[in-house]
């Protein structure tokens, strides 16, 4: 199928759009009846890999005349025709290549309920530009290309409504989190880069931040230190700000490996990313909020051992410190104060919420009091309730609530100390009960690893 057909009485003669979309679904409709020939050499076209001038105007020329034929395309007939046009990614071609592919991507995804899903999975497959590309024509295209994406997309989703339904999944398929350690720093970033552009569109909203989340937190817990716990991660902290103090010339942390690094880079830069799009939400950063601590006590809360996804809640609380920042605190103490919840689960909420408490300079003073005096006195229930001794198995949540409780007077003890108001209640506090009685939780080592610190 070319620019020019044979007329026999005139010769050649140049056509018009009316007569190519004729002459392409003559050619879609020949392969029924065996008849291939013509299919055939539209396929030899569509499958040339180096294109010329010549070979990009008439595949612009077939792609247009393609898009006013989309009714007669049939999945199992045509299917080599459609791969042959899936195939190829936004990010090779200049505008008039880009204009085209788009516009048959539209004009068929609307055509049939049968090929939304796959016009939906080759449009966000330009999230990720190609790996061969270098850096430099990936980011003179990105624009190009990922305007012409959402605008499709947001085509798609106008002339189907229930298209959005199933944008999401597709676009959390596309990058699962195992991939993430795998491709480029560059084209990871651009991928989420999207994800959260769709966010703030509210086309899939909830489901986008919580699939960022996800791959925040596969990233988290690959990086080979991961196995040091939330606590031991504050202990670094101390110490480190400790040795400053002191000028001590102290071993410093061991250096990451360099998979690790280059995961670490990977992390710092989604960290980034999502923390932008945290500022940009504007009036929706409650709902935002809300999803992220959804995400948070689905995923973040059971994996134990991350150590840097917690930030991600963190920053949208110091956004709204009144609100989301008050409200995480509380959901962290209503997880481990819930005698129906599984141990490992309680004692990771009671350890991210010291971590947080520590941390959380734009809380008040009074919020972290109020939490350390029900965690004091839920300690304080525990031990009169108890008849046996030291065990810290049988009495690990217990122990967790001791560390907590001394977290965060290691961080938050001078501050309280300083409020005239809070200073006496502090002094008053049944400390010296609750660390010194037959369950001994001083002997059990992290929590007198803790106490040391003070």
């Amino acid at each position: 199928m070319g620019v020019e057909f044979r007329d026999d009485e005139s010769g050649f003669r140049e056509i018009g759009d009316h007569d190519l979309i004729y002459r392409a679904r003559k050619t879609l409709c020949s392969v029924a009846s065996g008849d291939t020939e013509d299919y055939r050499e539209l396929l030899s076209a569509m499958n040339r890999e180096k294109l010329g001038i010549e070979e990009v105007a008439m595949l612009v020329t077939n792609l247009n005349a393609l898009s006013g034929s989309v009714t007669y395309i049939e999945n199992v007939q045509h299917d080599e025709l459609l791969s042959a046009i899936f195939d190829r990614s936004l990010w090779n071609y200049k505008p008039d290549v880009m204009d085209a592919l788009i516009k048959f991507i539209k004009l068929l995804a609307i055509s049939s309920g049968k090929y939304v899903d796959r016009c939906l999975e080759i449009l966000t497959h330009q999230f990720c530009p190609p790996d061969i590309l270098p850096l430099l024509k990936i980011l003179a295209r990105k624009d190009q290309v990922l305007s012409r994406v959402h605008s499709a997309l947001k085509y798609i989703a106008d002339m189907m409504p229930l298209s959005p339904m199933r944008l999401g999944p597709i676009v959390l398929d596309g990058m699962p989190p195992d991939r993430c350690s795998k491709i480029r720093t560059p084209s990871l970033v651009i991928y989420v880069e999207n994800m959260l552009k769709l966010d703030l569109g509210g086309f899939v909203r909830n489901l986008m931040l919580a699939g960022v989340v996800d791959l925040l937190l596969n990233l988290d817990l690959q990086i080979n230190n991961s196995s040091k716990g939330i606590f031991e991660m504050e202990q670094e902290d101390v110490n480190e700000s400790t040795d400053h103090d002191l000028n001590d010339d102290s071993e410093r942390p061991r250096q990451l490996s360099p998979e690790a690094k280059a995961i670490a880079e990977k992390l710092d830069s989604l960290m980034v990313l999502i923390f932008e799009h945290l500022e940009s939400c504007g009036g929706h950063l409650i709902q935002t909020f809300q999803t992220l601590l959804d995400s948070f006590m689905k995923t973040v809360l059971t994996a134990y051992k991350s150590k840097f996804s917690q930030f991600v809640i963190f920053y949208a609380c110091a956004l709204d410190p009144g609100n989301c920042g008050v409200t995480f605190a509380l959901k962290l103490e209503d997880k481990f104060f819930c005698s129906t919840d599984f141990p490992n689960i309680r004692m990771s909420a009671v350890a991210y919420l010291a971590s947080y408490l520590s941390r959380a300079k734009f809380l008040s003073v009074s919020v972290v009091a109020g939490t350390l005096e029900r965690l004091v006195d839920w300690c304080f229930k525990y031990i009169e309730m108890q008849d046996d001794e030291i065990n810290p198995e049988a009495h690990r949540i217990f122990y967790s609530g001791c560390q907590a409780i001394m977290y965060i007077l290691c961080f938050r003890m001078r501050s309280m100390m300083g409020d005239p108001q809070l200073k006496p209640w502090l002094v008053r506090l049944p400390l010296e009960w609750i660390l010194n009685n037959k369950l001994s939780p001083l002997k059990v080592s992290t929590v007198s690893g803790t106490t040391i610190n003070l």
